[in-house]
């Protein structure tokens, strides 16, 4: 009889959650799909005819991106075609099973690459060093390989707006480069074009979209779990950040789409060398001035109060010129 009674008060809370967690699902899944569409677009990511191979790892962000893939493809005004791939590199443990059924039950066409990367990379990299790098490289060289052999045009990887920025500090931190993730890559020998339609969406948003869904996650034991990790550092500082200062992430990506090479000091990406003073150029200020009205700038130091007067401004300039 408690049994019983216990069944019945429980069952009215767990529909409430389920409904609480419906909802919250239907919300999640149209913002990342949005997303997703944006960058697609954006980006011009896929074309009609295309045939994408959706890279799969087991991992939160690859599932997130096929689902949501999946769901376009139905709706999109084009055609094109999903390859689901995995590459089983072969480390101890790993659950061969897993990804295989959760396709099969999902209908779409895909392949499971082996190849004992997981060897090599330990046989490199001396014990306590990170493996990201060497373990990337041949994946990527195994993926790019296998793309022409199966005819993709575009190849899909999970990454998503934190990967960018965590990989541009990264770059600016340890590498003195400033660059990051592309939403989309031509490959070093042009025969492959990378592409991240993940690249508008939250972190937060696809580890809880994972778990509503519940994705068989699969964790990687190779490097995932490595202690000390840069990247970790990294993504410490941000996650601080986004508490500390919420729409802080959101501002940085914004500045990485409105890069501004005249203002840096990149000598390849302008040619400060050959820059020039137009003699006979109007006076206007710098171009992110132009909405600004001219002013006696002399006249503020002096006064503390500013003369719309363009004509004086013109004149005191020419008279500091000779």
């Amino acid at each position: 009889m408690l049994e019983a009674i216990s069944e019945v008060t429980a069952n009215p809370m767990s529909e409430e959650l389920s409904k609480k967690q419906t909802t919250r699902l239907n919300k999640l899944q149209k913002r990342l799909r949005r997303e997703v569409g944006s960058a697609i677009a954006d980006y011009n990511m896929i074309e009609d005819g295309d045939k994408i191979m959706c890279c799969l790892s087991g991992g939160k962000d690859s599932y997130a991106m096929l689902d949501i893939l999946m769901n376009l493809q139905q709706r999109a005004p084009i055609q094109f075609e999903i390859i689901a791939v995995n590459l089983d590199q072969k480390q101890p443990g790993f659950p061969e099973h897993v990804l295989p059924a959760y396709l099969d039950k999902l209908n779409v066409p895909y392949h499971i690459l082996e190849k004992d990367t997981y060897s090599i990379v330990k046989d490199k990299i001396p014990e306590g060093k990170t493996t990201c790098s060497l373990c990337s490289r041949l994946r990527r060289g195994t993926l790019y390989g296998f793309a022409q052999r199966i005819g993709a045009t575009k190849i899909a990887l999970g990454h998503h707006r934190d990967d960018i920025i965590e990989t541009l500090f990264l770059n600016m931190f340890f590498g003195g480069k400033m660059k990051a993730m592309p939403p989309k890559l031509l490959s070093d020998d042009g025969a492959n074009v990378v592409i991240r339609p993940l690249a508008y969406c939250r972190e937060k948003d696809l580890e809880e979209y994972a778990s509503l869904k519940e994705f068989p996650i699969i964790p990687c034991n190779l490097c995932g779990s490595q202690e000390n990790l840069k990247r970790a550092a990294v993504k410490d500082m941000l996650n601080q950040w986004d508490r500390q200062y919420p729409g802080r992430i959101e501002t940085i990506f914004t500045a990485m789409q409105n890069t501004a090479p005249s203002q840096g000091v990149d000598r390849e990406q302008f040619d400060f060398v050959s820059l020039t003073r137009d003699p006979d150029a109007p006076l206007r200020g710098d171009v992110a001035e132009a909405n600004l009205p001219a002013f006696d700038f002399l006249d503020i130091a002096n006064s503390g109060r500013i003369d719309l007067d363009a004509v004086k401004r013109i004149d005191i300039v020419n008279t500091y010129e000779v």
